[in-house]
């Protein structure tokens, strides 16, 4: 199951998609978490140091080239583009596995795996935006084929930044963290406004509630999209301080809203169908606006209308090593 953390910057979105992680590591299932937010501060909430691995936007060439596979629509990994959905003979990722991209790129941090974007660092001023990031990410979701029990958690871009590129489809739920804010839930209007047009299985977590009002203001403003709620923390100021201690320390309630969140995950329906009509469609955006010129080909003959990803295309995809 793919799960997208979202929300107004300081909202508490890093914190959670951290307590989330924890929470389905502790139980023993398979997670993987990325960090694809701007400010690279996963790690840290995880309980680690600062994630030292390879980043994964310094790693794309290697990434393009063993997703490739032996896909007869994909000339080159050049021609490769952060939207180019699987086909026949592409390489399929699972959440936990052994692969080359996972080798060098995923760390184990605070008990969770870990996989970060990368920082968006001074030679990229006023040359390149964070999506040049980000695309070794959406890359990584198209091709991931997880399944009920397993886990990709991603630490998304603060706001609405995600509706620049076709990632926010690429998630089988959203949580949406939202303090009990105007400001705060005016990003979940924007980008519920957005989502609804695409099937997004959107909840609202409000964090850093502190009384009834609190919650009375969310139900007033968020309606039915509001799942749970975090209270105000003495476990999440400390870890705030650099302090991360074990997930039995976590207050009662706050723990139990966890409890409440995979439950959400695991109820929802996985639609691979609706992924890859998406992944095609978004594609074909990508393709006809800039990386056709790019690329010097039309890459959307890259689509291979007969391959749906899910667990049936196993049987054509290129075994990893």
């Amino acid at each position: 199951m793919k799960v997208a953390f979202v929300g107004k910057g300081g909202s508490g979105k890093t914190t959670l998609a951290a307590l989330h992680a924890r929470h389905l590591t502790a139980e023993g299932r398979p997670v993987l978490a990325v960090d694809a937010d701007i400010n690279q501060h996963l790690a840290v909430a995880l309980g680690g140091p600062a994630a030292t691995m390879r980043p994964l936007s310094e790693h794309l060439p290697a990434i393009k080239e063993y997703l490739r596979g032996d896909n007869p629509r994909i000339g080159s990994a050049a021609q490769m583009v952060k939207t180019t959905p699987p086909g026949r003979g592409s390489r399929l990722l699972r959440v936990a596995e052994q692969n080359p991209i996972y080798t060098e790129c995923v760390a184990t941090i605070g008990g969770v795996r870990l996989a970060v974007t990368g920082e968006f660092g001074t030679e990229d001023l006023g040359v390149a935006c964070y999506h040049s990031k980000v695309g070794a990410v959406e890359l990584l979701l198209n091709h991931m084929l997880d399944g009920p029990g397993e886990y990709v958690v991603v630490d998304m871009t603060a706001g609405a930044d995600s509706f620049a590129s076709g990632l926010f489809t690429r998630f089988d739920r959203t949580f949406l963290v939202c303090e009990p804010t105007v400001r705060s839930v005016s990003v979940y209007r924007q980008y519920a406004g957005y989502a609804r047009n695409y099937g997004v299985a959107l909840s609202v977590i409000g964090n850093k509630v502190e009384d009834a009002a609190d919650v009375e203001f969310l139900r007033e403003h968020v309606g039915a999209d509001l799942l749970t709620w975090m209270s105000r923390s003495a476990y999440v100021r400390r870890a705030e301080r650099g302090t991360v201690g074990p997930l039995h320390e976590l207050e009662d309630a706050n723990r139990a809203v966890l409890g409440l969140m995979a439950d959400a995950v695991d109820g929802t329906t996985q639609d691979w169908s609706a992924f890859t009509r998406w992944a095609h469609e978004f594609h074909r955006r990508n393709a006809e606006a800039w990386a056709n010129e790019r690329a010097g080909v039309d890459l959307t003959t890259q689509i291979d209308r007969d391959f749906v990803m899910g667990p049936a295309a196993l049987a054509e995809a290129v075994p990893g090593n």
